[in-house]
Parts: C-alpha cells; sequence; structure tokens
C-alpha cells in the first residue's frame, strides 16, 4: 500500500520514490504501535489521599477560581472615565474603615458536644461587654456593574470570671468560685462579587456572593490548666445591598450578608445613616448585627453580638 500526500496544488514536483515510502511507513507503525502508546501511561489513576483540611482547601480553590474568571471576563467590559463622565458619581474603588462598641447578648458553649461537655455562657462568665471592633472594606468597581469586596473584620477579647458550677470543656474540668480567664475569637476575612442589579434615582440594589474564611478561637484558663478549641473554615454567603437617597446629601445604606442551612448559620447585617463629604468622602453612623454559629457533633457554639458604628468613607 501506498500513501499518497494531495495538497490540491500541482506545482510540477515529482513524488518520492518508493524506497523513500518504505523507509517512512515502518517509522509510522513503530509511532502507533500500542507499546509505544501507552509506554508512559500509568496503570492506575493518581489519587490524593483525603485530609480534614482538603475540602475546605478544595473549596477557597474552586472559589478563587470563579473570582479570577469574573476579574478576567469582566475587565474587558470595563467601563472607561469617557464613558462614565466627569459628572458621574461612579467611582473605581471605595475604602471604608468602620469601628465601634460591640455587645454580646448570647454566648453559648459546649465543648464537645455531647454528655462529657457542659454547655455554658460566656456572657454568664465575663459579661456581655462592650467590647472593642472594628472592620475595614476594600471595594473595586470594574465597572458600574460588577464589583469585588474584600472584608478585613477581627474580633477577639479576654476577660476574666468564675464559673457558678463545675464546667467541663475541651477534656479539662474548671471549678467553680475561681478566677477563669476566657478568651473569645472569631475573625473573618471575606471576598465576594456583586452585581448592580438596579440603579435609580432613589434606590440601588446590588446582589452577590462571598466567600468567608473564619479563624476561630474559645479558650479557659484557671490555675495552671488551660483548655482551647480552635477552628478554621470555609463559609459561602449570599450577599444583598441597598441604598436609598434622602436628599441634600444625605443617605440610608443597608448590607446583609448571610446563609442558613444544616447544623449552622452566619448573619451579618448592618443599616447606617450616611453623610457625603463632597464628591471624594463621607461620614456614616448605624447599628450591625452579627449572629450566628454551629450545633455538630465536636461543638456547639452560637452568639449574638450588636455593634454600634461609626465610619470613614473614601472614594477614589
Amino acid at each position: 500500500m501506498k500513501i499518497v500526500a494531495d495538497d490540491g496544488l500541482d506545482d510540477g514536483h515529482k513524488p518520492e520514490p518508493d524506497s523513500v515510502k518504505c523507509r517512512i511507513l515502518p517509522t509510522v507503525k513503530s509511532a502507533l504501535a500500542p507499546s509505544a502508546r501507552n509506554r508512559y501511561l500509568l496503570k492506575e489513576p493518581m489519587s490524593t489521599p483525603e485530609t480534614p483540611m482538603t475540602r475546605p482547601l478544595q473549596s477557597c480553590a474552586l472559589t478563587t477560581f470563579i473570582l479570577a474568571s469574573f476579574v478576567h471576563c469582566l475587565t474587558f467590559t470595563t467601563v472607561s472615565r469617557a464613558e462614565t463622565g466627569p459628572d458621574s458619581t461612579f467611582r473605581r474603588f471605595v475604602v471604608e474603615l468602620e469601628a465601634g462598641p460591640a455587645w454580646q447578648s448570647r454566648n453559648d458553649v459546649q465543648i464537645p458536644n455531647d454528655q462529657t461537655g457542659t454547655r455554658f455562657s460566656l456572657v454568664d462568665l465575663v459579661g456581655s461587654g462592650p467590647l472593642p471592633a472594628a472592620r475595614l472594606y476594600i471595594l473595586w468597581n470594574i465597572n458600574e456593574r460588577h464589583g469585588l469586596r474584600l472584608l478585613l473584620a477581627p474580633l477577639s477579647y479576654t476577660k476574666s470570671g468564675q464559673f457558678p458550677s463545675s464546667v467541663n470543656f475541651a477534656g479539662e474540668t474548671f471549678q467553680p468560685g475561681v478566677p477563669t480567664d476566657a478568651t473569645y475569637k472569631f475573625n473573618s476575612f471575606r471576598v465576594g462579587y456583586r452585581y448592580h442589579i438596579h440603579q435609580g434615582p432613589d434606590w440601588n440594589w446590588w446582589i452577590g456572593f462571598t466567600a468567608k474564611l473564619r479563624d476561630a478561637k474559645i479558650e479557659l484558663v484557671q490555675e495552671g490548666k488551660s483548655a482551647r478549641k480552635t477552628d478554621v473554615g470555609f463559609v459561602p454567603l449570599l450577599h444583598v445591598a441597598g441604598e436609598t437617597r434622602l436628599g441634600s446629601g444625605w443617605s440610608a445604606v443597608l448590607d446583609v450578608e448571610g446563609l442558613a442551612g444544616g447544623p449552622g448559620r452566619a448573619v451579618d447585617a448592618s443599616l447606617k445613616l450616611r453623610r457625603d463629604l463632597g464628591r471624594s468622602w463621607g461620614i456614616a453612623a448605624g447599628y450591625r448585627t452579627l449572629e450566628g454559629g454551629a450545633d455538630v457533633e465536636s461543638v456547639y457554639s452560637f452568639a449574638w453580638l450588636h455593634y454600634a458604628t461609626v465610619s470613614l468613607v473614601g472614594r477614589f
């Protein structure tokens, strides 16, 4: 059998002699032989052993990939300053620094969440507050419809109190009537995407989703003994925000992120009154509530915190 290559052009080139074809055909056959094709293939697919951190890392990697894909696709549709016009209220970056005291109306803990653990209240142990709190928002408006938002919200305290009765916590027994130091930490780091679904003369609305990374710890220390429970995990949240103009530079701003289902929930909501100080700066004050927790085999923990907030807003 002969192999003839026909490119559809007749340029006067003569076909190669049969001796050249005979040398080419064995080479092609040997390249297509099963042994050559399968020489470097693994007999069994490689697998990665699953560890307690595998699923959170996979979820974070997937969320990062999704957000990176949004940035890659939406950058090509970025609205230029020429399109928005010199009088437009559109700003590429918005930075908000929020601070104020916080109070805890509920903070119930049981570790482990079975008959060997004692359910107790950190509010009863150390009081409701006030507690220092602050957070930082950085918003990147890719264009007038799409935006990415970063949140850094650390929260922690260490206070002292006494239990009225013995408490079994994380494998240790803490005696009543003895000074006990309690540390509570719930740091929240988030990155989210939001879409400007409605833009009008009086109302603006956004919807989106957020990837939250929590860094939590509860620790008790008493006369040389201590016990702690730490947790680092990924939590997906939904995002809804609204803004209405009240006139003369005043506006009301609603911001909600949360999700509930299964053994736990998380809700972070705020309502603020904002005053614009020109095109680039503003101040705001309002109320924020943070509520949530989990009820699983290893831990029962639910907290409800309330914030009185003041904010400085910069738009660039």
